[in-house]
């Protein structure tokens, strides 16, 4: 059917833009998809099987609340084996919120970095041993533009994404020797529902100024990241481990 024929993706944050057009490109080219995402998320089932129909039916979704981290390890290690084991995690989902660090209290600071970055551990230790045992396995994780320092008004989102990195790099040495590799993507600044929802009436002042500092002239759409982390997920980037490629548009 595709390169991905019957492989089994789990994908957090899938009913969003960015996680919307993963889960549709990995689904048409043969994967099952299940989509991890919150339960309270407006319209969550209705999104869910909208996607699956164009899909064919081949994607799914479970509701899980990422910020319980807790929790999510023995919840997800029971989906793994419900699935017959998961062949990619994608570690998608992210909470953003734009205001001064001063403005951010302590507790949530510590939701942005269990949602964007803790979370993945967890599904790592769930989704490991079956991809152990099968000698291959694939995990992506989202970095962010926003590393580069020239983001204000992030803080707790960037620490959080600064983590994820980190863990790309560790994960990728621990886990090599049973041939699983752990790469990054670091998008720019994507045409999104969530960037609407973040800047609000700033948002044309902001397109401004990203395409301005940008080299492409030209906006992010999400396919652009679906299509990159389609090619890592492949055997065409066999030989590719503990990296974190920006698809920024030139910085």
């Amino acid at each position: 059917m595709g390169s991905l024929d019957s492989k089994v993706v789990l994908l957090t944050g899938g009913l969003g833009s960015l996680g919307r057009a993963q889960a549709v490109k990995l689904a048409h080219e043969g994967a099952f998809v299940q989509i991890l995402d919150r339960p309270d998320a407006e319209g969550a089932e209705d999104v869910a099987e909208a996607l699956s129909a164009e899909a064919g039916g081949r994607i799914s979704y479970f509701a899980c609340d990422l910020s319980r981290v807790g929790e999510i390890q023995a919840k997800v290690e029971a989906l793994a084996r419900s699935l017959g084991g998961v062949d990619i995690l994608i570690n998608n989902a992210a909470l953003i919120i734009n205001r001064p660090f001063e403005e951010f209290s302590v507790a949530e600071y510590e939701e942005q970095v269990r949602v964007n970055s803790s979370s993945a551990f967890a599904l790592a230790r769930a989704c490991a041993p079956g991809m152990k045992a099968k000698g291959e396995g694939v995990i992506v994780n989202f970095c962010s533009l926003t590393l580069n320092g020239r983001f204000a008004g992030y803080v707790p989102y960037v620490a959080s994404k600064g983590a994820m990195l980190g863990l790309t790099k560790a994960l990728a040495r621990e886990l090599g020797q049973h041939g699983i590799r752990v790469n990054a993507v670091a998008p720019g600044a994507v045409v999104s529902d969530a960037e609407s929802r973040v800047l609000g009436d700033g948002l044309k002042a902001f397109e401004e100024w990203i395409l301005e500092n940008q080299c492409l002239k030209r906006r992010i759409q999400p396919h652009n990241i679906a299509d990159l982390v389609y090619f890592l997920v492949t055997p065409a980037a066999s030989m590719i481990t503990g990296q974190n490629i920006a698809i920024d548009g030139g910085w």
